[in-house]
């Protein structure tokens, strides 16, 4: 009698199929979601482990894909083996501490924020057009380079580890109501696991588990031990 399967469920972000981690050497990105996508195919079937996808991370990835040109025989698989559902936003109840802390932290990076572009136009001030001299662009002027750097610095100050977007959320209210784990390289959603309750995995260890799940299974059931009369 063959080992029980793990039945488990896994919401999927975006980044998963982007990361550069997930990638073999000299691969392309359609060859590496070829692949990954029949990883994800192999448990589904041998291990009934489900993964799944809010339809509007969902569109956010399809739209990446085909700017990348990557082909419709793609697009089927991921439709086949990652399923669509909408995260229950009316059913799945969020402490009033999370959005309190959610609140209090948006404040603290609009303030920060602020600070960002207080120092920018003091630099502005003092900076003068010299045709791209002494910015290391030939068609950027002082003025330019100081927009450049505001524009970075800014993004740093208000989106980079916190949640920036709808898609974020639904990420995080699908996997609290199906109780599964979070695949995401987003640092911003896996600060907020925390505060979820919920599991979570880096998109670049995610092949990995799978592979040794299957392994694991692989191997019980060639096992003797595990087999009954």
């Amino acid at each position: 009698m063959s080992a029980a399967p793990f039945k488990q469920r896994f919401v999927l972000d975006t980044s998963v199929f982007l990361t550069e981690e997930i990638r073999e050497d000299d691969e392309s990105l359609e060859e590496t979601l070829d692949r990954f996508l029949d990883l994800l195919a192999r448990a589904r079937l041998e291990l009934h482990i489900s993964c799944y996808m809010p339809p509007s991370i969902h569109d956010e990835l399809t739209t990446m894909l085909a700017e990348r040109g990557i082909s419709e025989e793609i697009n089927s698989k991921l439709n086949t083996w990652v399923i669509r559902k909408h995260p229950a936003r009316h059913e799945v109840m969020i402490p009033a501490e999370v959005v309190y802390r959610f609140v209090d932290e948006m404040s603290d990076r609009v303030n920060r924020g602020l600070r960002v572009a207080e120092d920018a136009v003091r630099k502005a001030e003092t900076a003068h057009d010299h045709d791209g001299e002494g910015t290391g662009h030939e068609h950027m002027t002082e003025v330019d380079a100081v927009i450049s750097d505001l524009r970075e610095k800014y993004r740093g100050a208000l989106r980079r580890g916190v949640l920036d977007s709808r898609e974020d959320f639904d990420l995080l209210i699908l996997g609290s109501e199906l109780d599964a784990g979070v695949v995401t390289e987003d640092t911003g959603i896996i600060a907020w696991t925390e505060d979820f309750g919920l599991r979570y995995l880096r998109g670049r260890e995610f092949p990995d588990l799978l592979r040794e799940y299957l392994r694991a299974v692989g191997d019980l059931e060639s096992d003797p031990e595990t087999e009954t009369e």
